[in-house]
């Protein structure tokens, strides 16, 4: 029976009914034989030494096995060199434990190891510790004026500085027709991801170690364990099927797997340590960033002046940089262009990329200038992007691989009804309720890094895959499934993926919407490498009459090569097997990007974001009543995952705008809402109408499968485009975000 490809199929998730029904086993799930439980102690101070610190009331407790401190830690293999895992920036990788010295508030200062968790937390309250206290420095706003440069590394890879200043973009700005400026600002976000950081590390009897762990990157985690403490790769397996989110908090080995591994080694027993909820603010965050924009433009509003400046906060030991203002001249070409980027050093934890990292930032800047411009030239903001469209990436000068954004704007504007809207502010009611229309573009980079995978014809005919990668719920087991079963022309019950194992082929970190584009790419290319030994198995078979033909002469479908012109004229795959002796047949290939005609090239995928806002005339509340996006991303793989990523990313542009943030208290250099109860995150309640539409592309540049992502895309363009619909309906415009109602009132 004929198969049909499973590509662009809205398939389930393989392994939903798993999650659903609890029985898919995460990191702090994991069984050990005399498994032992640890808990972290915090530092209570933001900078200075430790005196002293005291474990014997602690140790003194029935069931408390151990108490690490800087003092009794094992030696290690410390860094030497710069880099700590594949997501380091540069700098000095944080050392847990490494001597008294308090660098930010929340520090892990030490480990309580003991029979049950609670008791190892409640051993932890007993640690008395005495501080050398130093003063310290927390607030971005107040620092400007030690703003520099970031430090280049392998990390202007994936996140390349600001493009050099071209033109005169003062004299082009001061000339303009129409201007529009503005100062942005957003404070810290932190991850929150359901499940909590776990690590569990199984010590087997001949030092190797089997470590379950909450990560996007199996194999990150397998160089960082064995470098830092002195391992041969091959002795340390990390296990991570899977993930119940992480949105780029699992990017970078977190210290409760230093530390588990750490007590596992020294304790030669399996060993558990999890981060409770306030733990979750002591590493990694969404910068506080402060943006500053001018933009100008001629009589028919076309762009001539661009400034887009930025300074972000990072760490003492470490340049955590991101892309933000580059993106300007990519969406708005200009012959007058000036970007900066600036960090500024401060006494906290290295920012982690979260969920668009950079791009989500610089979104809201961008988008809201030309919202502002938009006004000031009395031309609809959507026609001010019409009339800005490029298909050449000016920044560069080189053309897109693909570009559908036109049709992004045009099928999203008719299918939200933009052309209701009418121009003036507060001129758009609904009972006591200002009603307000906003939109914004999206854009995100596509990328492609080399992976390896492995695929097996079974003895029993069917296809195995292997990879490393992980899956952190964003239905990769799914999507990897459907591009293998298609190479081989099988059916999804045909096909196995193996995935999220250290000791698998190789495959980086999961993030930047590069998965699908990057492992996705392996499996094609080992699934092809596959069907060529294959074929040649069927041509060696005694009596064969396919000696003398070529491969494209066949045809693989339902576990079956046929003669293309003769499809009766057919042999199994299990009669293959059976001339292979019974042997299963594989291979594992490395899969490239074309560096040399993608150089050529500007890969992006796009989007644009429309909202409705209701906003309380009295009271300055405001609800998102409906939204819509519309993606130009390539080749869909599987719809209906696709879909749930953009409504994941629609929702997160929601609490960006109107609900998360990081409150510090400057003085004591301190976050104050470490806990679910006031780091606000939207609620059902707070989500209505939200609509996925994507628009069809065809890229065969971009990489072999022609997909560019959906993680980052769907976030982009949402923020903006409700801090702009919040203008059109109040005429007030908010440029920090969260918008608080009593910016309104």
């Amino acid at each position: 029976m004929s198969v049909q490809p499973s590509i662009g199929k809205s398939l389930n998730r393989l392994e939903g009914h798993l999650k659903v029904t609890g029985a898919a086993r995460y990191a702090g799930e994991y069984p050990g034989e005399n498994l032992v439980y640890g808990y972290i102690a915090n530092s209570t101070i933001t900078k200075g030494k430790i005196k002293s610190i005291n474990t014997k009331t602690a140790l003194s407790l029935k069931g408390v096995i151990e108490v690490f401190t800087h003092k009794n830690r094992p030696s290690l293999a410390w860094f030497d060199f710069q880099y700590a895992d594949m997501d380091a920036p540069p700098g000095a990788a944080f050392k847990p434990l490494a001597d008294a010295e308090i660098k930010y508030n929340g520090q892990p200062i030490a480990l309580v190891v003991a029979e049950t968790f609670e008791l190892a937390r409640y051993a932890a309250t007993l640690i008395n510790v005495e501080y050398e206290e130093d003063t310290f420095e927390t607030n971005l706003i107040d620092n400007l004026d030690k703003a520099r440069s970031p430090k280049l590394g392998l990390a202007t890879f994936l996140k390349p500085p600001p493009t050099k200043p071209v033109g005169n973009y003062q004299k082009a700005y001061e000339e303009s027709y129409a201007k529009a400026s503005g100062e942005f600002y957003h404070g810290t976000e932190h991850h929150n991801p359901l499940e909590l950081f776990a690590t569990t590390t199984i010590y087997e009897k001949d030092g190797k170690l089997t470590i379950y762990d909450k990560t996007q990157g199996t194999v990150n985690c397998q160089i960082y364990v064995a470098n830092v403490f002195g391992l041969k790769y091959k002795n340390v397996q990390v296990i991570s099927p899977y993930v119940g989110g992480a949105f780029g908090s699992g990017l970078r080995p977190q210290f409760q797997l230093f530390f588990s591994v750490m007590a596992a080694l020294e304790l030669k027993r399996p060993v558990r340590v999890t981060l409770d909820r306030h733990q979750m603010f002591t590493f990694g965050h969404r910068p506080p960033t402060l943006q500053r924009t001018h933009f100008g433009a001629d009589t028919t509003g076309k762009i001539q002046a661009l400034h887009h400046a930025a300074y972000a906060e990072t760490s003492r030991f470490e340049d955590y940089t991101e892309v933000v203002v580059n993106w300007s001249n990519v969406l708005y070409p200009s012959k007058n262009t000036l970007m900066e980027y600036k960090i500024v050093p401060l006494d906290v934890f290295s920012p982690l990329d979260m969920r668009a990292p950079g791009g989500s930032t610089g979104s809201h800047a961008i988008e809201s200038t030309m919202d502002e411009l938009s006004y000031a030239l009395n031309i609809d903001p959507l026609e001010l992007r019409l009339i800005n469209y490029s298909e050449i990436d000016e920044s560069t000068g080189r053309p897109f691989s693909s570009k559908e954004l036109r049709q992004c704007y045009l099928q999203g504007a008719e299918k939200f009804g933009w052309s209701k809207r009418s121009p003036q502010t507060r001129s758009m009611k609904r009972g006591n309720k200002l009603v307000g229309y906003g939109m914004a573009t999206g854009i995100w980079e596509t990328m492609q890094l080399p992976a390896r995978a492995e695929a097996q014809l079974t003895k029993d005919g069917k296809l195995h895959v292997l990879s490393a990668i992980t899956d952190i719920g964003t239905g990769t087991l799914t999507v990897m499934t459907q591009i293998a079963a298609d190479e081989l022309g099988l059916s999804m019950e045909d096909v196995s993926f193996s995935y999220g194992d250290s000791k698998m082929p190789f495959a980086p970190i999961q993030g930047g919407s590069f998965t699908v584009s990057t492992v996705g790419s392996a499996i094609k290319a080992a699934g092809s490498a596959l069907r060529h030994k294959i074929y040649k198995k069927a041509q060696a078979i005694k009596g064969s009459a396919w000696k003398n033909l070529k491969i494209e002469d066949v045809v693989f479908n339902g576990g079956c090569v046929s003669l293309k012109k003769n499809l009766s004229d057919t042999i199994s795959f299990r009669e293959i097997i059976a001339a292979n002796k019974g042997r299963m047949i594989k291979t594992t290939n490395l899969s490239l990007p074309k560096s040399f005609k993608l150089k050529k090239y500007t890969r992006a995928a796009h989007s644009a974001a429309f909202v409705e806002v209701e906003v309380d005339e009295e009271l300055g509340v405001i609800n998102v009543t409906r939204a819509l996006t519309t993606v130009a991303a390539g080749r869909i793989i599987n719809p209906k995952t696709a879909r749930s990523q953009i409504l994941g990313g629609m929702i997160w542009g929601i609490s960006k705008a109107l609900r998360e943030e990081t409150i510090t208290d400057h003085e004591m250099g301190k976050y104050m809402n470490q806990n679910l109860a006031e780091y606000h995150i939207p609620v059902h309640a707070d989500l209505h109408e939200l609509e996925v539409v994507f628009v069809e592309e065809k890229d065969d540049i971009v990489n072999e499968l022609g997909t560019k992502g959906v993680g980052e895309i769907g976030l982009v363009a949402i923020p903006p485009a409700i801090a702009n619909a919040v203008f059109h309906a109040t005429g007030k415009r908010i440029n920090q975000f969260p918008i608080h109602f009593d910016s309104l009132l």
